[in-house]
């Protein structure tokens, strides 16, 4: 799933690989997916593409974010992005597929959610988005200690850190997949309250926050997901399908595996309180 290193490994990546490129040919909703969700009719993407110029690509949150000429291509969520030198490379199945003057291309495919919106650049009214474009990363400089400290105000305080940080976007992009190595580096369990952390916790949590996360995004993004090319990131994760079972690195302790608020955690007992 884009998380916040994931979107931001693959916009440097699309920028690299697509920046200049001209759409030739766009096909979308070519195979229908009950969770693909499209901004109006995607029928009328071609119009909007087709003869523009790719330039940069940003990440937004978890969102990655591509520029064509006036419009804007958005994908979010559970949508794969993958480049292809040619037409014999391109797959069978595709929700959204941009097909180059060069002959390379680039496809967009939903596992189970995604989305995969086209829009007049500033006339998008996608919630997620405009939350996205209004709140600081935390990769970036504006992420500061103090920001941090205004999240926890008075109605978080029943709150789990699971879902303290990983709802409502508090801080766009980052999701259960990125929480479980960022809780475990905090020394954290995603079932405890927000008001039962000391200022001492709550400044380590915010280092945890943003040192995992560049962690992350410098190694390529998580071992559990691939990028524009197909391969798999190189950051080692701690805490996640790849570990369970395995002994903490620092303890010992098996690390485990639950099912908590409609998703799974992975946690060690012997280190995370």
């Amino acid at each position: 799933m884009l998380e916040i290193p994931e979107a931001a490994v693959l916009a440097q990546q699309i920028t690299q690989t697509f920046t200049g490129k001209t759409v030739r040919q766009v096909t979308a909703a070519h195979s229908p997916h009950k969770f693909a969700w499209y901004s109006g009719d995607p029928a009328a993407y071609a119009g909007l593409l087709a003869g523009t110029k790719l330039s940069a690509s940003t990440a937004r949150g978890g969102m990655v974010e591509i520029e064509a000429g006036d419009a804007v291509l958005l994908f979010s969520d559970g949508v794969n992005l993958r480049w292809h030198a040619s037409a014999a490379e391109q797959p069978a199945k595709h929700q959204l597929l941009l097909e180059f003057a060069d002959g390379s291309a680039l496809s967009a495919s939903v596992a189970m959610y995604g989305g995969l919106l086209c829009f007049q650049r500033g006339r998008s009214d996608n919630p997620y988005y405009l939350v996205a474009l209004s709140k600081p990363s935390p990769l970036g400089e504006v992420f500061t200690p103090d920001y941090f400290a205004g999240l926890f105000t008075p109605e978080m305080d029943k709150l789990a850190l699971k879902a303290f940080l990983a709802t409502e976007q508090r801080i766009p992009g980052l999701g259960n997949g990125v929480l479980q190595d960022i809780l475990y580096n905090a020394r954290l369990h995603p079932k405890r309250k927000v008001n039962t952390l000391s200022s001492g916790q709550r400044e380590t949590l915010y280092t945890a926050i943003t040192a995992t996360l560049r962690a992350m995004t410098l190694g390529g993004g998580r071992d559990t997901e691939r990028d524009l090319f197909g391969n798999e990131g190189g950051y080692a994760t701690k805490m996640s399908k790849n570990t369970v079972g395995k002994p903490c690195p620092v303890c010992g302790s098996l690390i485990v595996k639950e099912a908590y608020m409609g998703g799974s955690i992975y946690t060690c007992p012997g280190c995370q309180i």
